[in-house]
């Protein structure tokens, strides 16, 4: 390979419907010189090559295929249109019968004929073997010219070998009933199980895919226009009307309504948007109609992430994927010299050469290791489906499967817990401020009021504030504009100050109404000689203390808001019995009281971005993996060196390249909801290969004593590969658990 960046595409392959076939596949392409990495997802049919001149690689692509599986057919992956996804095999269709309808005919036929065989057998056994014959010919004939081509070109261990193997010794030892039941049965199994794993994929990748077709552009003249929604750019005005979903990611520009997330967040709660909302594509307008400002083009919008997202993520295999796929290529040759070893062995030493010829036939059915490579990965592309329809996106099925054994889960403070955000929590009047019953700016009526105890406590809260806003009001800094956003919240109108000076580090000192005002720290006051008998301090968040003509007049509490869920979410972290952790720049007293409201077991402040990385490394070395939870830019480090890093939707880009999930609606909830379902995603996987292990070993077991027959081996191939798959995506219609 060159030194230059390896071209990454993606191609379609369709007619592949055999798991086992996809691994073989994979490896043989992995073994070609030119390619850098091959990666075959059988669950959405796709492979990834990452390689040099791959037009000029691809007749060798498609041959290397097609030497595994003949019928399979390479195509470029182009824009993915709205409803074609990843099941492409309707393009596979001719102007005939297709497979699938083929395929339901030569079924159909070859059962009638069988249970024609089974009405003739006592009757006329010569008419009954023939026409057990005609079945397998009809069911048959191409699972053998299939084995036959396949063993030409070198590929023997196949699905199509051992069954033609086995139902042909059956034929050969004059059991023609057997034979052709067999491959009936396998027939029918392999039909559910192919219904199965399409139907599995149409339901994640339907329920994933909510991009538009088209959207509806509103022009200046009032009129509307319906364009493809790829040609939709930023600063186009859409309309959305009831019972639309939300096209593209964009902000409302006019209107006002309720909308439907849980297409793409899973909260069922509708959400009030209105002028200057943001939303994001794929939820539903539920009521008022809408027009929106486009922000970002489709290929950029939420929807295509998703889908792209659980996409790629199939491509990147979990160790017990890759370990089943390694398991699988010594499994069945193992069990193919078990069943010669068998058929001769004991054949040698009792002479019962037909007895032992029968059960090693049925070692021959169950060698094939489709049940495991299929249904573990299927297992994870579930799960990474059932995230993505809660907003919680898994970069890989490694990150899943190391999700799942997470034992603390250490969280960034700003943008995790809280919202980043400073909000005015409290305004406190000083007493002596109370008892005035004036202030700058206030009217003779309210020194009237006063004086008769006419004017409330709220109404000096507001007049704090007043001053306060009034003070901050030609500032930038986030508290100053949290302040001014306070009383405009209160429809509070101030009066501007005469004169007005910035004290560095210390607060503003400014002249209203005649009356020098002081608005700052505990160390503005003190300079100025402002007696502070009144102030009472608080552990959490910034204070602004406020001086009229030298008298301390009260002090506003500032501090950054506790997400909703945040109590919510640490409580379920906690019953599924992981220890959770803080680790922040903030002081120590503020970082202690979020902790202390939300219930977190340990709490690291004052640290710096490499402090935090090292801290992190602690809490590993003292409780096992951990997961990280950040969303700003010094976040990604830290991200980068935990076991799993999570970010933020809302957060910095960096973050969110660098994590292994991203929860796309920031909200803390999706933190144990994201373990719970990569805990239930490793059961199911865990579930599917003792199952099929398990169940294989006992028909071997049954066979070896004469208990099982080879309609048994067909289940444990067939049967159990049905039955792993239906169990795979039970993941899909989980619901928000403890874990």
């Amino acid at each position: 390979m060159s030194g230059t960046k390896a071209e990454k595409r993606t191609y379609i392959l369709n007619n592949l419907d055999c798991a086992n076939c996809a691994a073989k596949i994979e490896e043989k392409l992995n073994e070609l010189p030119e390619i850098e990495l091959a990666s075959i997802t059988y669950t959405t049919k796709q492979l990834r090559i990452a390689a040099d001149r791959q037009d000029a690689l691809l007749p060798k692509i498609v041959e290397i295929c097609r030497s595994i599986e003949p019928d399979v057919t390479v195509t470029l992956q182009e824009k993915r249109p709205s409803a074609g996804r990843a099941d492409s095999d309707c393009s596979a269709k001719t102007k005939g019968l297709s497979k699938e309808q083929t395929e339901s005919i030569c079924l159909l036929s070859g059962a009638v004929l069988f249970a024609l065989g089974f009405l003739f057998k006592k009757s006329s056994p010569d008419i009954s073997n023939i026409l057990f014959l005609l079945s397998y010919a009809v069911l048959g004939a191409q699972i053998v010219w299939t084995a036959v081509r396949n063993i030409l070109r070198g590929n023997i261990f196949d699905e199509n070998f051992l069954m033609s193997i086995a139902t042909i010794g059956a034929i050969c030892i004059g059991d023609f009933a057997e034979a052709c039941g067999v491959m009936l049965f396998y027939r029918v199994g392999e039909w559910f199980e192919h219904k199965a794993v399409s139907r599995s994929r149409s339901q994640i990748m339907d329920a994933l895919d909510l991009r538009p077709e088209t959207v509806t552009l509103a022009t200046e003249g009032g009129e509307t226009l319906v364009i493809p929604a790829e040609d939709a750019k930023p600063g186009d005005v859409l309309l959305v009307r009831a019972g639309d979903r939300i096209p593209l990611d964009g902000t409302i520009t006019e209107g006002e309504s309720r909308i439907d997330t849980s297409p793409v967040t899973g909260e069922p709660v509708p959400m009030k948007v209105s002028k200057g909302s943001q939303v994001i594509s794929g939820c539903m307008n539920t009521s008022g109609v809408l027009h929106m400002r486009v922000d970002k083009i489709l290929e950029e919008s939420m929807v295509t992430k998703i889908l792209d997202s659980v996409e790629n993520a199939a491509a990147s295999k979990p160790k017990i994927d890759r370990f089943i796929t390694r398991f699988a290529r010594i499994y069945t040759p193992f069990v193919v010299l078990a069943a010669l070893a068998t058929a001769i062995i004991p054949s040698l030493i009792t002479g019962n050469w037909s007895y032992w010829v029968y059960t090693a036939l049925t070692f021959l059915v169950i060698s094939c290791p489709c049940a495991l490579v299929l249904s573990v990965p299927l297992a994870f592309f579930s799960g990474i489906g059932a995230g993505s329809q809660k907003g919680i996106l898994f970069k890989g099925g490694a990150s899943l499967e190391a999700l799942k054994g997470i034992k603390a889960v250490v969280m960034d403070k700003t943008g995790t817990i809280t919202k980043g955000n400073f909000v005015v929590q409290d305004v406190l009047p000083s007493k002596a401020f109370l008892t005035a019953g004036a202030y700058p700016g206030s009217t003779a009526a309210n020194r009237m009021d006063a004086s008769a105890g006419g004017i409330t406590e709220d109404s000096f809260k507001q007049a704090l504030l007043s001053l306060a806003a009034a003070c901050e009001s030609a500032s930038s800094h986030p508290i100053a504009v949290s302040i001014l956003e306070a009383a405009k919240a209160k429809e509070i109108v101030y009066e501007a100050p005469s004169s007005l000076e910035e004290v560095s580090g210390h607060g503003i000192r400014a002249v209203i109404s005649g009356q020098t005002i002081l608005c700052g720290n505990s160390k503005l006051m003190l300079d100025n000689g402002v007696d502070l008998a009144g102030y009472r301090t608080s552990l959490y968040g910034t204070e602004v203390l406020i001086a009229v003509n030298g008298s301390f007049a009260g002090q506003l509490l500032i501090a950054d808001t506790l997400k909703e869920d945040a109590v919510t979410a640490v409580s379920a972290l906690k019953r599924q019995g992981i220890v959770t952790a803080m680790l922040t720049g903030d002081a120590e007293d503020s970082a202690k009281a979020v902790a202390a409201q939300t219930g977190i077991d340990e709490v690291h402040a004052r640290l710096l971005p490499e402090d935090k990385l090292n801290r992190l490394k602690q809490i590993r070395e003292k409780h096992g993996e951990v997961m990280f939870v950040g969303d700003g830019i010094n976040d990604a480090p830290v991200l980068a060196g935990a076991d799993v890093g999570a970010a933020m939707g809302s957060g910095a880009d960096a973050a969110i390249e660098a994590a292994d999930v991203v929860f796309m609606t920031s909200s803390m909830t999706a933190i144990p909801e994201s373990i719970g379902i990569a805990r239930a995603t490793g059961r199911i996987a865990i579930q599917n290969v003792t199952f099929a292990l398990v169940i294989k070993a006992i028909v071997m077991i049954l066979g070896l004593a004469g208990g099982a027959s080879m309609w048994f081996a067909v289940f444990a191939d067939s049967g159990v590969a049905m039955l792993c798959v239906l169990n795979s995506i039970r993941i899909l219609y989980r619901r928000q658990q403890k874990g």
